[in-house]
């Protein structure tokens, strides 16, 4: 089992070390290509918009394949993107190989997450998550380490691709442990239990739960992407300032989700979610107070080790919202919800901005982080009273047995 999980981690390592890097290598992609920086907008929308949709037939794919043949055949996919980058000359080329890649992530985190929540406790899904923050580290190091040494972006994706055939070669090793190890029942049992999408999102609360992913993913994407613009134009930082201080948002990500894995079981996943929901609320009340520059930092800080817990907790919430039968066919329009907030959100925030001014950056986040506390609660009440209907036929019987 822990040789398992650790095939597990390093997967959602590599994840995030693909994630991150488009950002980190487009300032050295785009006079190659000889086009527009903005068309790297081009290129994230095709990736999330393959990733919407191949999330939405993650289910079907691990009920048709299994969780192990799922995630080779993603391995498989990346490799062949990432490879398919590094030989490319055009932006024609770089938007097919997109198709591919944002098809891939979409099942792989799909499925990653569906398995852990199911079959492991609170704090392994945190740390989970954590060492996605290790791989999105990683890569713009590797792309800079090959910039400064005189290659150019092709051999930054061409090193990538070549771990990932590592991890290929990893995941064909491992298929017997997840045969062993999953528990998942057969294809002809399941069949008849399967929720389409339209069918998931007619679950009590449903609509609830995907609008809280849509608002974390929002907020999440919206606070890293637009910081340093924050900063630089609404408190008078320099350029290097801003990037430098802006990493503290994600170092309380990847350090919160660090230690909350070893508090999560204890607390449980509904006072996790609102400890960071907590935090989040006043790390922008800090941003928007005018007392300096130590406060801007603190509310980065703070809006980070709040979205830590929100995201792991929310995901293991899954089978008390749905039920432990429903939680493949509920996870694939969870995980497209969110992609739709994260892909969305930031460019409208971006458009806003222009309008009313950048200093509208924390009132942005905070609108949703208060939505998503909303939601979540009325979920929590519906879920109480539910639990307070089952009991009463109970403690009526009790009563009477007593009279």
């Amino acid at each position: 089992m822990s040789i398992l999980l650790a095939v597990i981690y390093l997967l959602f390592i590599s994840l995030g070390l693909s994630d991150s890097l488009l950002g980190s290598s487009w300032p050295a992609m785009y006079p190659s290509l000889r086009v527009s920086v903005s068309w790297a907008g081009i290129l994230s929308m095709i990736i999330a918009g393959g990733s919407i949709i191949s999330s939405l037939l993650c289910d079907r794919l691990i009920r048709e394949l299994r969780t192990g043949a799922t995630l080779l055949g993603c391995a498989v996919l990346s490799t062949t993107a990432l490879i398919g980058y590094s030989i490319s000359s055009h932006f024609w080329q770089l938007c097919l190989w997109s198709v591919l890649y944002g098809i891939s992530i979409g099942i792989e985190n799909t499925a990653i997450n569906n398995y852990v929540i199911t079959r492991y406790k609170s704090r392994y899904v945190n740390w989970l998550h954590c060492v996605w923050g290790v791989g999105s580290a990683a890569g713009p190091y590797i792309i800079s380490y090959c910039l400064t040494n005189g290659s150019n972006w092709n051999t930054g994706y061409r090193f990538i691709g070549i771990i990932y055939i590592g991890i290929t070669i990893m995941m064909v090793m491992s298929l017997p442990l997840w045969k062993h190890s999953s528990k998942e029942p057969a294809p002809a049992k399941i069949a008849a239990k399967k929720l389409s999408a339209r069918q998931a999102l007619h679950l009590p609360r449903a609509k609830a739960v995907l609008l809280s992913f849509f608002c974390y993913h929002a907020l999440q994407v919206t606070a890293g992407l637009w910081a340093s613009s924050y900063l630089v134009l609404n408190k008078g930082f320099s350029e290097n300032e801003a990037a430098r201080w802006t990493s503290l948002f994600y170092l309380g990500i990847t350090f919160g989700r660090l230690v909350c894995g070893f508090v999560s079981d204890r607390l449980g996943d509904t006072m996790m979610i609102r400890a960071g929901q907590a935090l989040a609320f006043l790390g922008t009340v800090c941003l928007l107070l005018p007392l300096g520059n130590g406060m801007a930092f603190t509310g980065l800080m703070l809006i980070g080790a709040g979205c830590a817990p929100i995201l792991p907790s929310l995901l293991h919430k899954t089978p008390d919202n749905f039920g432990k039968e429903n939680v493949a066919s509920i996870m694939g329009p969870q995980m497209a919800s969110a992609n739709v907030g994260s892909t969305f959100m930031p460019p409208l925030f971006g458009a806003l901005s222009g309008l009313i001014g950048i200093w509208f950056y924390p009132v942005y986040l905070l609108f949703f982080i208060l939505l998503m506390t909303f939601l979540l609660e009325w979920v929590n009440r519906g879920q109480k009273e539910n639990a307070d209907n089952i009991l009463e036929p109970i403690n009526t019987i009790e009563e009477r047995s007593f009279s």
